[in-house]
Parts: structure tokens; sequence; C-alpha cells
């Protein structure tokens, strides 16, 4: 078979851990339902605190925690690839945590692993972030072998850096979980996103945190797939939900032999 059905979990998470577990619980056994072999959660699923600094104290180390059982057993029971957004790990230096991106198999075993690199600074007005306050920037790229073919892994502000991807090499999907805000999602992330898709001829999946959550903050949502030519595929504009797609194979294959751009690189 050519085609796997992938999907993206839409949250709009809570400062509450546990509440969030729940909503994703119901989420994840929604995109099983819908036959999704490989399904990725959104950028700080786990808690979205009332302030930045609310994630480091339920930072977890690598292998140990309440998140990480979650979703290992998740993948266990539903049988499929889980990209687990991100959650923060500990760090190792006071009061800052690694924002990461843990990959579970079908079997519920560890699979891969990556730290977002690029931390997202932001004023205008107001309106003001800055990660690096509270994270430390991981330093390695991330993928590994889906059944399909590779996967790489990147996080939100991860996705304005061209270089990270094509340093994945040769990548038959891209994930992308994020909680960008309404103000930058309304201006850059589709057209981002399908600048990412075709420049690397791959599809994308996006999974987003898409609403008003308790702290103030406002994420733009549009959990989209994107095809390896540019077209979106499927999203969900605001709200808890599911974006489901297929990937296929012969498409991916298609794209790349009749505009070889890949093999056209130069540098």
């Amino acid at each position: 078979m050519s085609k796997t059905t992938i999907a993206a979990v839409q949250m709009v998470s809570t400062p509450k851990v546990e509440e969030n577990l729940d909503t994703a619980r119901r989420l994840l056994a929604e995109a099983a339902g819908k036959g999704a072999r490989l399904v990725t959660l959104p950028e700080y699923w786990p808690i979205m605190g009332m302030s930045d600094t609310d994630k480091v104290g339920h930072a977890e180390r690598p292998g140990d925690g309440p998140i990480q059982e979650f979703m290992a057993a998740q993948a266990r029971e539903h049988g499929f690839w889980l990209i687990g957004g991100t959650l923060p790990l500990a760090s190792g230096e006071a009061g800052r945590v690694l924002n990461t991106t843990l990959v579970y198999d079908p079997e519920g075993q560890p699979a891969s692993r990556y730290d977002k690199i690029h931390l997202f600074g932001f004023t205008r007005g107001s309106e003001s972030y800055d990660e690096a306050r509270t994270i430390v920037p991981g330093e390695a790229v991330g993928s590994f072998e889906a059944p399909f073919g590779r996967v790489g892994l990147s996080v939100c502000y991860d996705l304005r850096f061209p270089e990270l991807y094509r340093a994945m090499g040769e990548v038959a999907l891209i994930v992308v979980p994020a909680a960008f805000t309404h103000t930058t999602g309304l201006a850059h992330w589709e057209v981002l996103l399908r600048a990412r898709a075709i420049e690397n001829q791959c599809y994308v999946l996006a999974s987003a945190q898409g609403g008003t959550h308790r702290n103030g903050r406002r994420t733009f949502g549009h959990s989209m797939m994107i095809g390896p030519w540019g077209e979106v595929l499927g999203q969900l504009p605001e709200g808890e939900g599911v974006v489901c797609g297929e990937i296929d194979t012969a498409v991916l294959a298609e794209v790349r032999q009749s505009l070889p751009a890949l093999k056209h690189r130069k540098l």
C-alpha cells in the first residue's frame, strides 16, 4: 500500500496537566478511530501555564515521568507512531528546560528525540515573548524512519529557518508541532508551511494550539496537512480537533520525478 493515514491533533491547552492529558487521550482516540498510523500532538500540549515559568516545575527527566508514561501508553494502546508535540525536559540548568519532541513507535518504545533549536522572541506593543528566558536551545537535527519514509522533526519557530529542513536530508514528511501566536500566525503560518513543503517536495503535518488560553494568550490554530506540491489537504481553524490526511508515496515520487528540484540543487 502506498497510502498511509496520518493526523494532527489541535488543542487549547490549560495550566493543568491532568486536564490536558484527558483532552489528548480523547483526541488521540479520535485520530485512531479515523485510521491514523502516525499522529502528532501540538507544542506545549501538556501545559500552557499562567506564566512561562510554570512549565519548569513540570520538567521530567528523560524516560521518567507521567507525561512520558502517558505518551508511551497511548502509542501502544492505539498501535500508531506518536510524535509527542513538546514537553518540558530537565536541562540541568536552574530555571530553564528543554522544549522536547519525543517519538514513540507503535509498541510504545522511544524512537526519536528532538530538542527545539530556535527559540521564539517577539515584541510588538504590549505583546512580548522570549522563550530563551526559560528554555535551553537544542543543538542537533532530529528525524526518524517511519514505514513510509523518513520524518523530519521541527517545532514552531523552527519553521522560519529553512536551512534546518535542508539539513534533514530527503524526507517524506516534516512535522511541525506549534503554538504560533495569533498575530504571527495570521501573517505567516500557512505561507511558511507551504513553502517548506514545496522546497523540500514532501508532506507537511502541522499540529497547533488553537484558541484563547486561560493565561490570556491567543494561539492561531489552523493545524493542517500539506502535500508535496504545496496544496493544503486539510485544516482546522480553531478549537480542539483532529486533522487527517493521507501520505501517498506514489504522489511523492511523481512530484519529484516531474520536477526534480532536489537533484538540481547546487549548494
